[in-house]
C-alpha cells in the first residue's frame, strides 16, 4: 500500500485539547476520549445507576483534571434540584431597616453555604410578581421577603419578614405589635401626655396597618383618645427625614394642640424633630416624640430617638433559620412573633403644663 492511500477512509484522531486560551468544552472533551458526551457528563457529575467500566471512568476524570475541565455547577445542581440558592425579595437595597434585616438574612445563608439573589421591587406588585417568577426561572429553592406585600402562595417555600397576610406556603417572622404599642403609649401615659398626635405609616408597607390597629387599641386601653385631626398619613415613598418632616409642619399648621408625637418609624421621627424644632419648639421640654424600629442613627441623632427596637438582625436570621429547615422538609411552621423593647433615650420627657404655641427665634 502506496504513503498516498494508506490510512485512506480513517478519521483522524481528535486534536488533543489545549490547556490555553478559552475554557474546554464538554464536547471537546468526550471527541478527544472518543467517548458519547452524555457519559463524560455522567462520570464527572457523579449520576448513579449507569454502567459505565471503573478504567473509563477513571479516563475520564483522569482527562478532565489534565485540561482543567469542571462541570457547570448550576447545571448539575439543576439537575438534582438542589441550587442552593436563595430569592430575596425588598423594597430597597440601600434603606437602613431592610438593610438591617438582609445583613442578618445572608449572614445564616452564608453559614449555610447558600448563595442569594436579591430583587428590588420599591414596592411594584407588577415588578414584584416579575421578581418571583424570573428567579424561579433562575432555580432559587425559596424566598426571603423583607417588608413585600404578597398576595398568593408560591410555588416554593416563602419566609416573610413583616408579613401579616396569611397565605398557604408562607411563614411570618413579624413583631409583637401589640406589645410595641402598649409599650409606646404606657411611656408617654407615665409621662403625662394625653394630648398625643400620630403619624401613621404609608399604605404601601406591609406594617401599617397592624401596627395602627394595635396603636389605636393600646391608646383605648390606656384612655388616651384619638381626635382626628391629630393623624397624619406618610404618602411618599423616600427614605430620607423629610418623609416626616413635611408631615410634620402640617400637623402643626393644623394644630399645636398636642405634646407628644407617635411617629410611624424612626426616619419619620428624625423629620419631626427638625420639623417642631424648626417651629420655635423644643423636644422633649415642648414636644416629645417617640419612633420605631432603633436603627442605627437614632442613638445619634440630637435629641436621640426614644424608639421601639425591633431587632432586625435576629428578625432576618430567624426568618433564614426557618427557611433552611422548611428546604429540609419541615412542614410549614407557625408564624413567628418577635418581642419588642422600649429603647429611652432623649428625645421623650415630662408633658409640660400648657400645649406648645412656639416661641419667637432668637435673634
Amino acid at each position: 500500500m502506496s504513503e498516498s492511500t494508506k490510512g485512506r477512509g480513517r478519521k483522524p484522531a481528535p486534536a488533543k485539547p489545549s490547556v490555553t486560551g478559552k475554557r474546554i468544552s464538554l464536547k471537546e472533551l468526550a471527541a478527544y476520549l472518543k467517548v458519547d458526551p452524555s457519559t463524560v457528563s455522567v462520570v464527572l457529575n457523579d449520576v448513579p445507576g449507569r454502567s459505565i467500566s471503573q478504567a473509563t471512568r477513571q479516563r475520564i476524570k483522569d482527562a478532565a483534571k489534565e485540561f482543567n475541565y469542571s462541570p457547570s455547577l448550576l447545571a448539575r445542581s439543576l439537575r438534582q434540584q438542589d441550587t442552593r440558592t436563595v430569592g430575596i425579595l425588598l423594597p430597597l437595597v440601600g434603606e437602613e431597616y431592610h438593610a438591617q434585616v438582609l445583613s442578618g438574612v445572608a449572614s445564616e445563608l452564608e453559614r449555610n453555604q447558600y448563595s442569594y439573589l436579591i430583587a428590588q421591587h420599591r414596592h411594584s406588585e407588577e415588578k414584584t410578581e416579575a421578581y418571583i417568577e424570573m428567579l424561579i426561572s433562575r432555580g432559587v429553592q425559596g424566598f426571603i421577603s423583607i417588608d413585600t406585600r404578597l398576595t398568593r402562595s408560591l410555588q416554593v417555600p416563602c419566609v416573610a419578614v413583616a408579613g401579616h397576610a396569611h397565605i398557604p406556603g408562607i411563614t411570618n417572622v413579624m413583631l409583637n405589635h401589640e406589645h410595641a404599642a402598649e409599650l409606646t403609649m404606657r411611656h408617654l401615659r407615665d409621662l403625662g401626655h394625653k394630648r398625643i398626635a400620630f403619624i401613621r405609616g404609608q399604605a404601601f408597607s406591609s406594617d401599617s396597618e397592624s401596627r395602627w390597629t394595635a396603636m389605636s387599641e393600646a391608646a383605648k386601653h390606656f384612655k388616651i383618645s384619638i381626635p382626628e385631626g391629630l393623624v397624619m398619613q406618610l404618602d411618599r415613598d423616600i427614605t430620607s427625614p423629610e418623609l416626616g418632616y413635611t408631615v410634620v409642619q402640617k400637623l402643626m399648621k393644623q394644630s399645636r394642640d398636642f405634646t407628644a408625637i407617635v411617629c410611624f418609624n424612626d426616619i419619620a421621627a428624625l423629620g419631626a424633630i427638625r420639623a417642631v424644632g424648626d417651629a420655635g419648639l423644643r423636644v422633649p421640654e415642648d414636644v416629645s416624640i417617640i419612633g420605631f424600629d432603633d436603627i442605627r442613627v437614632s442613638v445619634f441623632a440630637r435629641p436621640s430617638i426614644t424608639t421601639i427596637r425591633q431587632p432586625l438582625q435576629e428578625m432576618g436570621e430567624t426568618a433564614a433559620k426557618v427557611l433552611l429547615n422548611r428546604l429540609k422538609g419541615e412542614r410549614d411552621g407557625d408564624d413567628i412573633a418577635v418581642e419588642p423593647e422600649l429603647i429611652i433615650r432623649e428625645s421623650t420627657g415630662r408633658a409640660p403644663y400648657r400645649y406648645p404655641v412656639g416661641r419667637a427665634s432668637a435673634k
